[in-house]
């Protein structure tokens, strides 16, 4: 699983006949139909334009909202947010991520992990993010952790306008597909997390540094709180879960020191 994870990132076009053949050339000998019950399992499948495979499965019951963005012009903080679950491997098993973005800064408002695919981590990591502010557009897929009643009432009380990704379209929210893969090059493939507790106390620190710290090509070489600071006008801090109390007066000397890189992303 964590060999394709990795080359996922790097040729996400692989569906499971290219996956397994890459596979063969790195010495493992495995059948596609391995492969396919361990990328299905992940949530990965060939990313074409009219083609995602989501975590997010659809209810049918569920109300699916238009998507509001197309054509659009993305010029200030709290324009849009938008939202996104990945899969994120430990050393045993894994966990799920989620997380809350603002597009014109790339700020990371709220994040939040779980090792299920229920609904309460996601709305856990909206109530953090709308505490804080609120956006003119939310948009999200059209999986039933975000068309669930209970997530967009609390958009719907709050005045938000909701936009829901078209049903398989790969690149309506590139924002959120963008931070997974930094994410994901930058720590989580850096290190086999052993616990949960673990993995929420390396992204955490990733995710300060991110918002805080990291450069960004796009944002003319400044932080995403510079600019989503600047832009509401006032400073902005890390928005997310705290971390594990164990690990905040424990004995950390065998959490490594994180690695992180200032690059072009």
């Amino acid at each position: 699983m964590k060999l394709i994870d990795k080359q996922y990132i790097e040729t996400p076009c692989y569906g499971i006949n290219k996956m397994t053949q890459w596979l063969h050339r790195q010495g493992h000998s495995v059948n596609h139909k391995r492969v396919r019950r361990l990328m299905r399992q992940m949530g990965l499948e060939a990313v074409y334009p009219h083609k995602k495979r989501s975590f997010s499965i659809p209810n049918k019951q569920h109300k699916i909202y238009p998507y509001l963005l197309r054509n659009v012009q993305i010029e200030q903080a709290d324009q849009v947010w938008s939202t996104d679950i990945t899969y994120i491997r430990m050393y045993h098993g894994w966990v799920y991520l989620t997380a809350i973005m603002d597009w014109f800064s790339r700020y990371v408002l709220s994040w939040e992990v779980s090792v299920t695919l229920e609904s309460d981590f996601c709305i856990e990591a909206l109530k953090q993010a709308l505490s804080f502010g609120k956006p003119q557009v939310f948009n999200t897929d059209q999986g039933s952790q975000f068309t669930s009643i209970e997530f967009t009432k609390i958009l719907l009380d709050a005045g938000v306008q909701i936009s829901m990704d078209g049903k398989g379209r790969a690149f309506d929210n590139i924002f959120v597909e963008r931070l997974w893969r930094t994410v994901k090059y930058e720590e989580v493939f850096l290190r086999d997390y052993q616990t949960v507790s673990e993995a929420r106390y390396y992204l955490g620190r990733y995710f300060e540094f991110y918002n805080n710290e990291r450069l960004h090509e796009t944002l003319g070489y400044n932080t995403p709180a510079e600019v989503y600071g600047v832009a509401v006008g006032t400073l902005v801090t890390l928005r997310a879960p705290s971390v594990p109390t164990a690990l905040i007066h424990g004995d950390e000397s065998t959490l490594e020191t994180p690695v992180f890189c200032l690059d072009n992303g």
